[in-house]
């Protein structure tokens, strides 16, 4: 498969006056603004340079060490610390455990949460987390600012060495404060489609909208100028999303490296920011412990296991899987994870099918028991379009199990006609690929095939492989040496910036271009209401 080759990004200290969004010199980018040399797809993970001089055919230079001469402190600032149990929770707690077993600190900047957290009480690792309120229908705490003034001087006057924040909600921003003020240099995963997401959550945006805007006032030349030229108004909903991007494609801009767990979350980050300098570095994770499968019915098994939640086309799985129980009787889903906090809709009709519909509801398990779960499992049915790598692919790939998938980019343990079927997101094209995947299985040759590739390409992406990685970066980026960037990433710019949404926005259009007005169908509702005859 086709791999993108690397680049360099200059990782000189940050420089620049307060409202310059520390701006610091960038590398030279190839061909038009905003734009990648053609031709590979695939990123691969690169290693770190050390501009050494270029080797002859008769010298081969031997590779600098890595490690520094002392521990580094790296401050893992994250939004998502619990209390729901998440791909992007268990990703920050994975590369704790390596920064920590490579003999650095960790300082981790968290909201107040209940949830897991292995690595409490170890010596080298110190919390600081914040004060933070539910958001109503969702299972995600926010931050609101309590308590950030005092925090900032405490890291400003003791600053980390590196600042990795994960997302940009409110504690993200207040890593990127902290790196402004201290000019250490700061690295950015984006673990979110942001405007997928906000299609779903898109009553968080104003939190966030909110949050955003104090951080361009705290860039500013003069915060009292900007507030008093600041217009707070209730934006409409696709709006909100659209400010939500321009205020993110800034951030994105000003980090000194942006990593993605994908290639496709990469094209995502593009889109939004073209001149980010961005790494993929996909998370790894391990195969869980070997346990015997939980009893099952006579028919065949399909499993789903993770977040339950309305952007994880848990619906779209529900409808599709009706269609395969007039295909196949004896047919079971297993859907594994918490129902009992989704928004009353989506429960009460897992409810539901679980009374009716051939549907089985285990509840939230723990992660070391889950073995068992996937092991039960014939093939593992993910219908969502939202997420930038899904953890839970690679759990699935480990246990062996074969795929039936509607997200077509990702492809990390996942090869078409291999070992995993591909649909459409739509009922009948997913209930199409569910009972292809099933029939097929029936070959023991097709079956063996597929179990064998799903584990060679989950063995890959372990954990100290991938957060090995990301421990190299941390000791370059603290040595002011360079780190390779990915090239081959090409942004989609034609795709759909919010599906469903129509949304207007500003543009200058090049010379070169010549646009002609698109004629739009209007609708009943849209059409002006006739004038009232006169005279009555």
């Amino acid at each position: 498969m086709p791999r993108g080759s690397p680049r360099s990004s200059a990782t000189e200290p940050r420089r620049g006056a307060r409202g310059t969004g520390g701006s610091h010199p960038r590398a030279p980018r190839r061909g038009t603004a905003g734009h990648y040399s053609v031709g590979c797809t695939r990123a691969r993970r690169h290693p770190i340079s050390d501009n050494a001089p270029e080797a002859t055919d008769e010298e081969v230079p031997s590779p600098a060490p890595s490690r520094t001469d002392r521990p580094l402190t790296i401050a893992e600032f994250t939004d998502n610390y619990g209390p729901a149990h998440s791909g992007l929770l268990y990703a920050v707690q994975f590369l704790e455990e390596q920064v920590l077993a490579a003999g650095h600190k960790v300082l981790l900047v968290a909201p107040e949460a209940k949830g897991p957290n292995p690595h409490a009480g170890h010596p080298n690792r110190r919390e600081i987390r914040l004060p933070s309120v539910p958001i109503p229908g969702t299972q995600i705490r926010l931050s609101m600012g309590q308590d950030f003034d005092y925090r900032l001087a405490q890291m400003v006057a003791n600053p980390p060495d590196v600042i990795h924040v994960h997302g940009l909600g409110p504690i993200g921003l207040l890593g990127m404060w902290v790196a402004e003020r201290t000019g250490k240099p700061l690295v950015i995963t984006w673990h979110t489609d942001l405007e997928a997401y906000a299609e779903h959550y898109w009553h968080v945006v104003p939190f966030l909208n909110a949050a955003y805007k104090v951080y361009e006032l705290h860039m500013a030349e003069s915060t009292w100028d900007q507030i008093k030229k600041l217009k707070l108004k209730r934006p409409r909903r696709g709006g909100a999303q659209v400010e939500l991007l321009q205020l993110a494609s800034k951030m994105l801009t000003d980090a000194r490296l942006v990593t993605t767990p994908s290639d496709k979350t990469a094209k995502r980050v593009l889109e939004i920011a073209p001149t980010a300098r961005v790494r993929v570095v996909p998370n790894g994770t391990d195969a869980l412990p070997a346990l015997p499968p939980v009893p099952r019915g006579k028919g065949p098994r399909l499993i789903y296991v993770g977040r339950i939640s309305l952007e994880k086309g848990i619906g779209l799985m529900l409808d599709a899987f009706e269609l395969v129980r007039d295909q196949i009787p004896g047919v079971e889903l297993m859907i594994v994870g918490d129902w009992r906090e989704t928004p009353v809709t989506l429960r009460r009709r897992l409810q539901r099918a679980a009374r009716f519909g051939g549907v089985k509801l285990p509840g939230q398990i723990p992660r070391e028991k889950l073995g068992a779960y996937y092991a039960s499992g014939d093939a593992f049915v993910f219908a969502s379009l939202t997420d930038t790598q899904a953890l839970v692919l690679h759990e699935a790939a480990h246990a062996g199990l074969p795929f039936v998938m509607v997200d077509h980019e990702l492809r990390l343990v996942v090869e078409p006609g291999v070992n995993a079927v591909l649909a459409r997101p739509n009922a009948v094209s997913l209930a199409g690929a569910m009972v292809s995947m099933l029939n097929a299985l029936k070959d023991e040759e097709f079956a063996r095939a597929a179990s064998e590739r799903s584990k060679e390409l989950a063995a890959r992406f372990t954990i100290a492989n991938q957060s090995r990685e990301f421990v190299e970066i941390y000791e370059a980026l603290a040595a002011g040496r360079e780190v390779a960037l990915t090239e081959g990433l090409d942004p989609d710019y034609g795709r759909r910036v919010f599906p469903r949404r129509r949304v207007t926005a500003t543009f200058e259009a090049s010379e070169q271009a010549s646009l002609e007005p698109v004629p739009q169908r209007r609708h009943w509702w849209s059409r002006p209401k006739p004038a009232p005859a006169s005279g009555h």
